[in-house]
């Protein structure tokens, strides 16, 4: 059986209710009314008004328990506008729009209430991590080389030659390997 409460000529901007009834559509009463209490916005307190109004309306007009109550349906509509003038600069004015809103909650007890049961997981994190742990030293274990430097120069020598001089002129790369011994010594 669904139940509804209406709140009329609020004094606050539909687009600013909107944002929090929104939140609170689909949700079991008692977890709309927390989330409308400690929310800071001011429609939450015009919502929770209305809220508290038609779970009294199913507890008393419809003889409904207030456990198995859902939000339903929380809509907002757009009331009368008031409008004002502001005087401007060079004696012209503008306007103010006073907006006022609708709203209008809709309670069942026919949806069912869905709760998340605690079940135990199995722990794959840990597996995970462990699988990264062993992979980490198969990125430290570089071997780095120490040989004397005379043996080096002298081994790396024939081969950048023949290696680069397809891609590059001879001389830059010995120019390029005296620079590095200088910068070794």
């Amino acid at each position: 059986m669904q139940v509804s409460s209406t709140y009329r000529y609020a004094k606050i901007s539909p687009f600013k209710v909107r944002e929090v009834t929104r939140a609170i559509q689909g949700l079991p009463v008692s977890a709309a009314l927390d989330l409308v209490a400690f929310s800071p916005k001011k429609a939450a307190g015009f919502i929770s008004k209305t809220l508290k109004s038609a779970v009294a309306n199913a507890e008393n007009n419809a003889n409904l328990r207030v456990d198995g109550l859902v939000v339903k349906e929380a809509t907002v509509g757009e009331g009368p506008t008031m409008k004002r003038m502001m005087p401007r600069a060079r004696g012209s004015g503008s306007r103010i729009l006073k907006r006022s809103s609708h709203i209008r909650i809709i309670l069942t007890d026919e949806i069912e209430i869905k709760t998340r049961d605690k079940k135990k997981r199995p722990k794959k994190k840990s597996q995970k991590k462990t699988e990264s742990k062993k992979r980490e030293p198969k990125h430290e274990e570089k071997p780095e080389a120490k040989l004397e430097p005379s043996t080096e120069k002298a081994e790396t020598k024939p081969e950048a030659s023949t290696e680069n001089a397809e891609t590059k002129p001879e001389g830059s790369t010995e120019k390029a390997q005296t620079a590095d011994e200088e910068v070794k010594e």
